[in-house]
């Protein structure tokens, strides 16, 4: 399956939280979209993989995306090694993005950081044609490298490099967020809470679209970091219209 965009996280609910204003956008412009998540959060407080695997099903389908699958590594204990690495350089070379999003850069949650350097280090060695890599029917597969990875920005502040215009895009965002709803803000609830399971962490998602908005002069925004250069076209598509 070819893809324009491949979206990882460590954990279902990471992708929707960090860029699903983005990924809804970029599918609206007609952007082929996919999902990875690395681990089941099978080790979250609150919530089961059962209950975790419908709401990360139903945040896809809110979003459009055309596909999303569970790598199931260990969650909390998997690892920046060569068999984890080798097993999302089939991924990358099966859809072959042009665009990869991931994970923060640093984080709260020591998965975050390791996510993004895992992801980060199997796009570059995806791109190394004698590393040999076979798909699901045996067949070899072709080196790929995207052309930029864009890292989204999670619990801590973190100056962005890019920020993406999300406005018009803030209500599917916030339906995808919150179809986890064992994970984020419900007084009803009888399950321990968290630091995400606040009414303070709920309502960071929507001030913290606002401020990205803010600052670029829109009403909704989202950030990346990148490790890379981000290059344009021309000087015009700096300039709002």
């Amino acid at each position: 399956m070819i893809t324009d965009i491949l979206a990882f996280g460590s954990h279902p609910d990471d992708v929707e939280l960090g860029s699903a204003g983005t990924i809804a956008k970029s599918i609206s412009q007609g952007k082929k979209v996919a999902i990875i998540d690395l681990t089941q959060g099978e080790l979250g407080t609150r919530g089961n993989v059962d209950k975790r695997k419908k709401e990360s099903i139903n945040a896809a389908n809110i979003l459009g995306v055309l596909k999303r699958e569970n790598l199931k590594f260990k969650d909390g204990f998997f690892v920046n090694d060569e068999t984890h690495q080798r097993i999302v350089i089939k991924k990358i070379r099966e859809y072959r993005p042009e665009i990869v999003i991931c994970n923060a850069i640093e984080d709260r949650h020591i998965d975050h950081g390791k996510g993004n350097r895992l992801v980060n280090d199997a796009c570059f060695l995806s791109g190394l044609k004698k590393i040999e890599t076979k798909d699901s029917k045996g067949n070899y597969q072709d080196a790929w490298r995207p052309k930029i990875i864009l890292e989204y920005i999670q619990w801590n502040e973190i100056k962005p490099d890019l920020i993406v215009d999300i406005t018009g895009y803030m209500d599917v965002k916030l339906e995808a967020v919150y179809s986890y709803s064992s994970q984020f803000f419900n007084p009803s609830s009888s399950e321990e809470n968290t630091p995400i399971s606040s009414k303070n962490f709920q309502d960071s998602v929507l001030y913290r679209a606002k401020n990205f908005g803010r600052l670029i002069g829109t009403k909704a925004g989202e950030g990346f970091t990148s490790r890379q250069p981000i290059s344009i076209s021309n000087l015009d598509a700096l300039i709002q219209s």
